[in-house]
């Protein structure tokens, strides 16, 4: 009778040694759909061995010596990473001095970037960023944390422009023609123009002239508010693809104003509008507006269409070629930034600048050059930030760089 031994001899024999050589060489093998009849099954486990790496051998005095031991780190000479871009944002300048035909005070230069935004170590910074704050011609809904600082002058926009700029240190001031929205007050055109004058007369910087959103309504505001402040070359804010275009442009031009071509996030449509206006405005007349979606609403969208509109620009891309403006106020539309919210959220009246300030020093890095704000905190933030970044900007100095290991503070 065969034995067990015997048949195990068999069945090996089966397979040949070239499959035994290769699965020798294996340490581990799978096998798919295979049964196995086990009987006594025992298990060995054994402890792995550790490959000793053997010593290298120390070497003698003689051949340290022959060496020498190094002194001092080598020494190389650093490059900075300068690119030179091909295009150019064009230069605007708001606002119009008494020898230039208005009656501002001072007027503003922004654009001229031949870099991304503070890359100082290829370009100066031209013209910092400016800011300019809101200002309603009626009553609106504040946060308490805004309303706190204005609530005096609510309801008075040639007050409440002077304490911006008296106050609050405004470049400029963004005055919203809300009332002469047809759903709100539906004020005329001319007594919205009245009430430009008036922030005309009470303030000497350059200024905004916002409309009330309704693409009709804006467009008779925008001409009568556009012929009393002939001359100043205002923000008019904002022409956009669904107005009437030819004639809103024409009203800007007659004028000596500048038009703010708003676009939501859209490069193409950004594009489009830009080409349009070229019909009837020179590109120094022109500032783009892509949108700006707050912090918890959309920051990252509209960082990046400001930062692909920059260097677009830069590139080459002539139709881009605008300095660019952020609406940073709608970071108060995020409920986040003035709703009485758990206590791991900190006061609202801290959470809501706050909110309003990181939206501004986001798109500040995306190469915005005029930020529409509400805060005074807010404002006071990122005034200091820019002139951090802008002051003594030529070019970067690699000696100071290569010393912040040493530097003593």
């Amino acid at each position: 009778m065969e034995t067990e031994e015997e048949r195990q001899k068999k069945a090996l024999l089966k397979f040949s040694p070239e499959l035994f050589e290769a699965l020798s060489k294996l340490q581990e093998v799978e096998l798919e759909d295979v049964d196995l009849d086990v009987g006594d099954l025992e298990i060995w486990l054994q402890p792995s061995t550790v490959a000793q790496v053997p010593k290298a051998a120390a070497p003698s005095a003689l051949a340290v010596a022959k060496k020498g031991k190094p002194s001092n780190i080598i020494e190389v000479d650093y490059l900075l990473p300068i690119e030179t871009y091909p295009g150019r944002i064009t230069e605007v300048q708001l606002g119009a001095k008494k020898g230039e035909g208005g009656t501002r005070g001072n007027s503003v230069i922004i654009g001229g970037e031949r870099s991304p935004a503070y890359y100082v170590f290829e370009n100066a910074t031209p013209h910092p960023p400016v800011i300019t704050l809101d200002v309603f011609d009626m009553k609106i809904p504040l946060a308490k944390a805004v309303k706190m600082h204005v609530e005096e002058v609510i309801g008075d926009p040639a007050a409440w422009a002077k304490l911006a700029v008296d106050k609050f240190g405004a470049d400029m001031i963004t005055l919203h023609l809300v009332s002469t929205d047809p759903l709100l007050q539906d004020t005329s055109p001319r007594e919205a123009a009245k009430t430009v004058e008036n922030v005309l007369q009470a303030v000497d910087v350059p200024i905004v002239i916002g409309g009330c959103g309704d693409p009709k309504k804006d467009l008779l505001v925008f001409e009568k508010a556009a012929e009393v402040a002939a001359g100043e070359r205002a923000l008019i804010s904002s022409i956009t693809l669904d107005m009437d275009i030819e004639r809103s442009a024409k009203a800007v031009n007659r004028n000596g104003h500048v038009a703010l071509a708003f676009t939501s996030m859209d490069l193409n449509h950004a594009r489009e509008l830009n080409r349009k206006l070229y019909e009837f405005l020179p590109q120094e007349r022109i500032i783009m507006d892509t949108t700006t979606a707050a912090l918890g609403y959309g920051l990252d969208y509209a960082f990046t269409i400001m930062e692909r509109a920059r260097l677009s620009a830069l590139l080459g891309d002539t139709e881009l070629q605008h300095p660019l403006s952020s609406g940073t106020t709608n970071a108060w539309a995020a409920r986040e930034a003035w709703m009485k919210m758990a206590p791991e959220w900190g006061p609202r009246e801290l959470r809501g600048p706050i909110w309003e300030t990181i939206t501004a020093l986001t798109l500040c890095l995306a190469g915005v050059d005029v930020f529409m704000m509400m805060h005074p905190a807010a404002v006071k933030t990122l005034k200091e930030v820019i002139n951090k970044l802008t002051t003594g900007a030529t070019r970067g100095r690699p000696e100071q760089i290569a010393e912040w290991v040493t530097m003593k503070i």
